[in-house]
């Protein structure tokens, strides 16, 4: 390899590997489940996200599955689920789902590459923050439904307009 080439730049590195690598770099917790999939913990604003690439070779598909969390008060389900539709009308790149029997929120992703094209680096990185982002994102607007009582419209206007980011 020439020097200063980047290592995850080769086409033929298994996208998990990449996964791996990144997880490396940011120090992130992981585990490699197997060959295909890793687990990983990334801290975030509101809470420490648990994240799960799987590379399907069968459907030539990284999937992405970010979770938190959330057991809702009696009778607040409803309004989440409500809440839960009309973010995922927002959003163009994932969707939430609530996994009420596990009583997680989840984020799903999946990034087709048929015909054997390739992930980038680049492009799993974005993957993840995008996931990560989406969480932290939204999560304030759950909170406000599930445990302040607040209605859905009400939540979601407070996640659309909140800054996010650091000076």
């Amino acid at each position: 390899m020439p020097f200063g080439e980047d290592p995850l730049a080769q086409e033929d590195i298994h996208p998990i590997d990449m996964v791996e690598t990144i997880a490396e770099t940011r120090a992130w917790e992981f585990d490699r489940v197997g060959d295909d999939q890793i687990a990983m913990a990334v801290e975030g604003q509101w809470r420490t996200y648990s994240l799960t690439l799987a590379w399907s070779a069968r459907d030539e598909t990284l999937r992405l599955v970010c979770t938190f969390e959330m057991e809702p008060p009696e009778g607040r389900q409803g309004p989440i689920l409500a809440l839960l539709n009309r973010i995922n009308d927002d959003c163009w790149s994932g969707a939430f789902s609530y996994w009420a029997e596990q009583k997680l929120m989840v984020w799903r992703y999946g990034l087709v590459l048929a015909g054997g094209q390739s992930a980038g680096p680049a492009q799993i990185d974005r993957m993840i923050a995008s996931a990560v982002m989406a969480c932290e994102r939204y999560y304030p607007a759950f909170q406000l439904v599930g445990w302040g009582g607040r209605s859905p419209e009400a939540a979601l206007e407070v996640a659309i307009a909140e800054a996010y980011g650091r000076a």
